[in-house]
């Protein structure tokens, strides 16, 4: 409680000052560039992922108010996230500062954030292929493990992909509605694609509460569980990210020259796409 109040007295005392400058340094340049103006955001949302941090590790070890701090951290990262890119669309749609130079920068930068995410999700399978080519004595010598029921990779891991092949084919069509000035195509188009996603979210879910093991039997347990949640997590963000876009070009943000918010959607979507492929042909179905 202490590090909670010690924290709140800083913001008190450094975020109008920010603000004030925020206000007062609004000006107008002569080059293509993107200054950021200051902004209350980068520290409110360190201060709430330091919240969220120490609120896991105390909530874990059964400390009091451990749960408060995780919740109050989660609240403030969600709540930095909504105004904090509220300001970027403004910058974007309203203000005119993502000119040419400034798209090329945040396509670079998703496109790295994109090779970070494949990298993250290396890890997953050289754990799987690690363990399942040269299965271990104390697993039985096999791949799947002695006593491990595999899901079938037929039923419901071939069904969502194709929903996520489906939901590929939908995006496409959409931005290439958008890119033709179809809005109305291009929203029917984002909705078939959310139809999509949220089912294949619902149908992991049912896959998961029928699974005969669980994140703890093992090896295969933990690689399955960890390289599928995570994907489902992303899945997860992905819909957020294209039902925003969805939104926003109902309030006609986007045109057919500008558009960016909606590029990185559909990149990361395509991404989700892929990775969801090698896990159907690797972990559901080479694994079992």
């Amino acid at each position: 409680m202490v590090l909670l109040i010690t924290t709140i007295k800083i913001m008190v005392k450094f975020i109008p000052n920010i603000i004030k400058e925020y206000n007062l340094m609004k000006i107008n340049h002569n080059h293509p560039y993107h200054l950021v103006d200051p902004s209350p955001w980068p520290l409110v949302a360190s201060i709430a992922a330091l919240f969220s941090t120490f609120g896991i590790v105390l909530y874990i070890h059964g400390y009091q108010n451990g749960f408060f701090l995780l919740s109050l951290g989660l609240f403030l990262l969600t709540l930095v996230c909504g105004l904090w890119w509220k300001d970027v669309i403004r910058e974007a749609t309203y203000e005119g500062r993502h000119t040419g130079k400034v798209q090329k920068g945040l396509r670079l930068g998703i496109s790295l954030f994109i090779v970070s995410e494949i990298l993250f999700f290396f890890a997953f399978f050289w754990a799987f292929f690690h363990s399942s080519l040269s299965p271990s004595f104390a697993i039985g010598g096999v791949w799947p493990p002695v006593g491990i029921e595999p899901i079938n990779p037929w039923g419901v891991p071939f069904l969502n992909t194709l929903l996520l092949l489906c939901s590929g084919f939908t995006l496409t069509w959409a931005h290439h509605a958008l890119l033709a000035g179809g809005k109305k195509q291009s929203l029917i188009a984002l909705a078939c694609t959310l139809i999509l996603a949220v089912t294949f979210t619902s149908l992991q879910v049912y896959e998961y509460q029928t699974a005969t093991f669980s994140m703890s039997d093992g090896i295969y347990g933990s690689v399955f569980y960890l390289a599928t949640g995570f994907h489902g997590f992303h899945v997860l963000i992905g819909t957020i990210f294209l039902g925003v876009c969805s939104i926003r070009l109902y309030l006609n943000h986007f045109s057919t020259g500008h558009h960016f918010g909606f590029e990185a959607a559909a990149w990361y979507w395509h991404f989700v796409d892929v990775v969801w492929l090698f896990l159907f042909v690797c972990i559901y179905w080479w694994g079992s």
